[in-house]
């Protein structure tokens, strides 16, 4: 009975949708974090009679045909490239990006990794880095004795002294931008790696080539909508309990098939 698997690919598909749901409100305060959802597709169709098949010797064929389809599968879970809300921090190292790019940092085994947590760091040697240590690209040296740092929307990094007016350049911050960023990789911590679906990189100033600009003092909010995960997961739950109620049918017509004497 083709309806005890079919209901069954149908209740692991719900099961996998409320696992990127769940993942989705667990990350609703994650800064920079995009919310995920869980693409599905039918299987493929057992043909019992294929449409346009010759019906009759004067021609006339089936305008339908049968076509019997064996249950659903995941194709893709996709991220989704809305901007979070921008929330006042204050902090000279907290850059928001308005748009789009990626902050590019670099791994301890020397991979580039992108990110748009932008709750940057200073190590004791004053090495901008991200919340985990990586370096930021390219990477940029606060001195000691700078009374603060001013950050302007095309990345570039100015440090204030207290014995002299005018600022001090100390780099140029920059962002990367892909062709499709659906198709990075995420590793955790807010990271992602480039892969073949997600082409190269493109390095650029902030504000150029198509990539957004920064905000000092500002980080990017979730984009995780908690209203329309609860109600996904409620869907996702009704969807669970139709199918299990397939499976119980479905039991119920062997076991009176198996009962007929």
């Amino acid at each position: 009975m083709r309806a005890l698997q079919i209901a069954a690919a149908g209740m692991s598909a719900q099961q996998m949708r409320v696992e990127v749901i769940s993942n989705n409100l667990a990350n609703m305060n994650t800064t920079g974090f995009n919310a995920r959802r869980a693409e599905f597709a039918d299987l493929h169709y057992q043909q019992l009679a294929r449409p346009g098949t010759i019906n009759a010797s004067d021609g006339t064929i089936l305008p339908t045909g049968i076509q019997l389809g064996l249950g659903v599968r995941p194709t893709s879970v996709a991220m989704m490239l809305s901007q979070g809300a921008l929330s006042a921090t204050g902090g000279d190292l907290d850059m928001a990006i308005e748009g789009d790019g990626y902050f590019e940092a670099t791994l301890p085994d020397g991979r580039a990794a992108y990110t748009r947590d932008g709750g940057l760091k200073r190590t004791g040697e004053g090495l901008i880095v991200t919340s985990d240590g990586y370096p930021v690209s390219p990477e940029i040296v606060i001195p000691r004795d700078a009374r603060s740092i001013s950050i302007n929307a095309e990345g570039e990094v100015y440090a204030y002294f207290a014995d002299r007016v005018e600022p001090e350049v100390l780099g140029q911050l920059t962002l990367a931008g892909f062709t499709n960023p659906r198709g990075l990789e995420a590793i955790g911590s807010n990271l992602f790696v480039e892969t073949e679906a997600s082409g190269p990189s493109l390095v650029a100033t902030p504000g150029q080539e198509g990539l957004g600009v920064l905000r000092q003092g500002y980080l990017e909010d979730s984009s995780v909508d908690p209203v329309k995960e609860v109600t996904d997961l409620i869907e996702a739950q009704r969807g669970y309990e139709l199918n299990s109620k397939v499976i119980s049918a479905a039991d119920q017509m062997m076991g009176s098939m198996v009962q007929i004497r």
